[in-house]
């Protein structure tokens, strides 16, 4: 019965030949302890380093959200403010407009508006447009075929925005 031979016996003529050569020329099948805690030590060392990363990213989000919050709370409490210098300044006769205490009430009103808007504050338009629940909220219906079907007839209450977010919806009158 021929069987296979083994190459490494062409060129070792013994098992015993080839391990010695194995021992000096060939690949260390096994790794050194001090190869395997280095190399231990760097798996360790890079998934600290991404861990870090992470909690790094993961904070900077959660303070620009803190940060956002804090700015919509803020401007929350500042709208009603706002409303009552309106308020106040559609109440003032036509004969007194032009009094000093009108006009800086004016100037005051626009100065504040103009803050809100560098701060990103916008009045959302409502009055003609078509109703959109995301930035409206219907309290009342009328039946006008002055406008067309589902469109803003009027305005009760501003409604604004912070950068991308509603703060305040505004309160409308839709026509059907």
């Amino acid at each position: 019965m021929v069987g296979k031979v083994n190459p490494i016996y062409l060129v070792f003529p013994c098992r015993c030949a080839y391990n010695i050569a194995q021992q000096f020329f060939g690949k260390k099948n096994k790794k050194d302890k001090k190869d395997e805690k280095i190399e231990e030590l760097n798996d360790r060392i890079t998934r600290q380093m991404a861990e870090f990363d992470n909690f790094r990213k993961r904070s900077e989000k959660e303070k620009s959200q803190m940060y956002e919050i804090g700015a919509k709370d803020i401007i929350e409490k500042i709208l009603p403010v706002v409303d009552n210098f309106e308020r106040g300044l559609d109440s003032i006769p036509e004969e007194e407009k032009g009094s000093p205490f009108a006009e800086g009430m004016e100037k005051i009103y626009k100065q504040l508006m103009t803050t809100l808007d560098s701060l990103g504050v916008k009045p959302i338009k409502a009055v003609g447009q078509e109703f959109n629940p995301d930035f409206h909220n219907a309290v009342m219906h009328v039946e006008d075929e002055e406008f067309g079907e589902n469109v803003v007839a009027e305005e009760f209450q501003k409604g604004y925005m912070y950068r991308e977010s509603v703060v305040r919806h505004s309160m409308v009158k839709v026509a059907n």
